[in-house]
């Protein structure tokens, strides 16, 4: 299967070539040429299957390159004792129509670690399908879960460097401190000042300085990047739409056939993109519920097909949402509309903020998705009622798309949903406490400690201990400096 350019679908390059390079030499996105299809009897066949097979049959589709065992030594490696569940990613039921989806149980407690633990043997075995002889670095923005997972899958990985920028005080205290003690002689990691879209913006910067690459070339090195604007980064996502789909099929409070709704928080529009692969794969997907905090660029374009991010910029209780400008929305707008249309939005959104797809493209991005936004307030509130009710303790990211749900809900019918958690609770401990009417002005490494008292929950094992580690990495440099940090990195 060859890819192409969401700005230039003239040139097509292989599988490998697209999670080598990452980003397209002309600052697209790459997509694959065609969407496989997966019939309903095919999808009857995976509920036999546990996650890791499920993850072969679907990946394959996209990797012909590729060959199965390839692929399952791949999968094995990844979903392994590394995982606290052996299930990998098991949807828990809150009542007869509502399910959980908890992408949380890997090693660094976030769903990003259900990609960025298979893409350095994606990338690694790329490299040499194309005989790659220089050294790649890992280039990465992160608004707090894409550093720590990008960090743990390529420490001291043989050929590979990484280097992670995150925007100051625009992350929690725990991914904070996940990043800073990285362990690892092949990783850098650095504050940038300003928020997440300044750091997004300075790492495409450095991919699109011409004269920065060849100076790295002769250096005998390239850049590659573990976002979600890698496909090597986005395909291992859509499994778990269909993992998901089947238990509730399995769980039987939906028929195989029947349609099902997904919400999912996104800001940079990755994870809910990955269920739309998943739809247009043929799972029954009804809807695609795109929830959104305070930073609701997402849902004000889903209602009007108008891009706008000359607005406020809001820090928020969900930082891995607090985003202006979503990359992955690119693909879908390609999908819908083609390279020349992409390319002129891309670059009015550079220019002046802001793009207007039109009546004809917003119809069909309304016809999958759906949206909503919650506040902090809100996400606080159903993160109170939710573990007094039952139980069941989500973080704030979770607690925002449980809100949007359950406001469609008050307004609309009722239909089967699941609801997409990004990430343990744990990561978030002081705004969780906050929910829970609990004192979180203590010291960061009383956090952890404090949120299982109060809950009498068990925090996930990569968090224990975490504030006793070393600091390896404290500095902060302006978003000018940061290519000359990575130069200096690889010198």
């Amino acid at each position: 299967m060859q890819y192409y350019s969401t700005r230039d679908r003239r040139n097509g390059v292989s599988a490998a070539a697209a999670i080598a390079q990452g980003l397209a030499r002309d600052g697209g996105l790459f997509v694959p040429q065609s969407i496989p299809q997966l019939s309903l009897d095919e999808i009857r066949q995976l509920r036999g299957r546990d996650y890791r097979e499920k993850a072969v049959a679907v990946i394959g589709r996209y990797l012909d390159e590729f060959t199965e065992a390839e692929l399952t030594a791949f999968v094995g490696e990844t979903y392994s004792a590394n995982y606290d569940s052996a299930e990998i990613a098991p949807t828990r039921f809150l009542d007869a129509d509502t399910g959980i989806l908890e992408l949380w149980h890997g090693p660094t407690c976030a769903f990003k670690d259900m990609a960025l633990q298979m893409l350095p043997r994606l990338l690694t075995a790329s490299l040499k399908k194309l005989g790659e002889t220089r050294r790649v670095c890992i280039l990465v923005a992160t608004s707090g879960d894409t550093g720590k997972a990008a960090l743990e899958g390529f420490a001291d990985v043989e050929g590979a460097s990484i280097v992670v920028f995150y925007p100051y005080n625009g992350v929690s205290e725990v991914q904070k401190r996940q990043m800073t003690t990285q362990r690892g002689e092949n990783v850098l990691v650095s504050a940038v000042k300003g928020n997440f879209d300044d750091v997004q913006a300075g790492v495409k910067q450095v991919f699109g300085d011409r004269d920065f690459m060849q100076t790295l070339d002769k250096k005998g090195v390239f850049l590659s990047s573990a976002n979600s604007i890698n496909w090597g980064r986005l395909l291992p996502q859509i499994v778990y739409y269909f993992s998901s789909y089947c238990d509730f099929v399995s769980s039987g409070r939906i028929k195989l056939g029947d349609g099902l709704d997904f919400c999912v928080p996104t800001g940079n529009f990755g994870d809910i993109l990955a269920g739309w692969y998943a739809k247009k794969m043929g799972l029954p997907i009804r809807r695609l519920i795109c929830a959104s905090n305070a930073n609701n660029v997402l849902t004000d374009f889903i209602n009007t097909g108008v891009y706008d991010r000359n607005r406020a910029f809001h820090t928020t209780v969900s930082p891995s949402m607090d985003i202006l400008v979503s990359s992955n929305l690119e693909r879908l707008l390609f999908m819908l509309s083609g390279d020349t249309a992409v390319k002129g939005w891309m670059e009015a959104l550079k220019a002046t903020g802001r793009y207007d797809v039109g009546a004809e493209v917003l119809a069909a991005i309304r016809a999958d998705f759906d949206c909503g936004c919650a506040t902090d307030g809100t996400a606080k509130a159903f993160i109170a009622e939710l573990f007094a009710k039952t139980g069941y303790l989500m973080d704030t990211h979770t607690a925002d798309a449980y809100a949007v749900l359950a406001e469609m809900r008050e307004t609309g019918a009722r239909f089967p949903a699941v609801i997409v958690s990004t990430a343990s609770p744990y990561k978030f401990c002081d705004s969780v406490l906050d929910a829970l009417g609990q004192n979180s002005a203590v010291p960061g490494a009383e956090l952890i400690e404090k949120l299982a008292a109060a809950t009498s929950t068990r925090p996930p094992k990569p968090l224990t201990g975490l504030f006793g580690k070393t600091q390896r990495f404290t500095g902060c440099v302006p978003k000018e400096k940061m290519q000359a940090l990575v130069l200096d990195f690889l010198s």
